[in-house]
């Protein structure tokens, strides 16, 4: 903590985030307030989350930019998300210098599966120096999985949200929901229903989950949704949005995310010094046919066999066979 009371979160070498303040996830006279009304017996899971919240205390960082980041490696590494990136230097540019925290208006990341969309969600936590929190919704058919069930019913417990920020370290937590197209809809529970609040700035500042039923602030919340189609989201839920359409890279994209992925995953293994610091122009014509999360899993064959072959370069034939006439998919030509 330095001489203004700044805690440094962590860092990397192109930029450093300090956390700027705490805040207030929950208010703990409501906790106090709710655990002395509990009946001496039953509701044992509600009694230790009221005591968890108390013994941890309300206080989470606030992380906010010290100014407008370099980012210079994230345009490299996801050509394709240029316009997204621009929108978050642009709310980073508002909280600079100034007492407000960094706000940034959700977002749902339109496009084809496996062009990067939830990789660009953790790249984005880690620009911020806060946590992530992933809901897939292409399986969740519980509306009560956002917000918690009530302590009621048997087996019931916290939603996510309330999970990222009680649990948490941070008042601003990026929440991924994933393939929010694919929510299953149910006739008595909306899987979407909390997020016409959690969505507003004004009404997210007393987000109540069902199950503890004390009120969490939820405003700082940095939001992310990805959908394949727009079709499958009530439109109410998109007008809360900007709405950014990912188009799948163009060849020469789809290389520049191939060389970045290499020099990424080799820098981040010690095994990676026994290998080329960059791949060869042919691997990289074959990887740029495909798709961005299967780049990371072809390149990890590649290393492998490169290494039982006891070479220091990965060459084409280590890399997985997918067809030799494979097309491309979803690429710009």
């Amino acid at each position: 903590m330095d001489s203004r009371g700044l805690v440094p979160s962590p860092s990397s070498a192109a930029f450093q985030l300090p956390v700027a303040s705490l805040r207030s996830v929950f208010q703990t006279h409501d906790v106090e307030r709710k655990l002395a009304k509990l009946p001496e017996r039953d509701c044992e899971h509600l009694r230790t989350t009221y005591e968890r919240m108390l013994e941890r205390g309300p206080d989470r960082f606030q992380v906010k930019p010290s100014g407008i980041p370099e980012m210079a490696a994230l345009y490299a590494q996801l050509p394709n998300f240029t316009d997204v990136l621009d929108d978050v230097r642009r709310h980073v540019a508002l909280a600079q210098d100034s007492r407000d925290g960094l706000e940034v208006t959700p977002m749902l990341l339109l496009g084809p599966p496996g062009i990067g969309k939830t990789h660009f969600a953790k790249k984005l936590a880690e620009l911020l120096g806060t946590g992530m929190s992933l809901v897939p919704m292409n399986s969740m058919t519980a509306g009560w999985l956002l917000s918690g069930a009530s302590s009621q019913w048997k087996g019931s417990k916290p939603g996510k949200v309330f999970e990222a920020l009680v649990d948490g370290q941070y008042a601003n937590p990026v929440m991924v929901i994933d393939e929010i197209d694919k929510a299953g809809a149910d006739t008595q529970y909306d899987p979407l229903g909390a997020l016409y609040n959690l969505l507003e700035h004004d009404t997210a500042h007393a987000f109540v989950d069902e199950f503890a039923e004390v009120p969490i602030d939820a405003s700082q919340v940095i939001w992310i949704t990805t959908a394949n189609d727009e079709r499958g989201i009530p439109e109410p839920i998109l007008n809360r949005m900007n709405v950014f359409e990912i188009e799948a890279p163009s060849p020469e994209a789809a290389r520049q995310i191939a060389r970045q992925l290499y020099v990424s995953i080799r820098a981040d293994h010690d095994w990676g010094r026994h290998l080329a610091e960059a791949p060869s122009e042919d691997v990289l014509n074959l990887l740029s046919t495909l798709a961005p999360r299967e780049m990371r899993r072809a390149l990890m064959t590649g290393f492998g066999n490169a290494r039982l072959a006891r070479r220091d370069e990965v060459r084409v034939e280590d890399l997985p066979r997918t067809g030799a006439a494979r097309s491309r998919i979803g690429f710009v030509q």
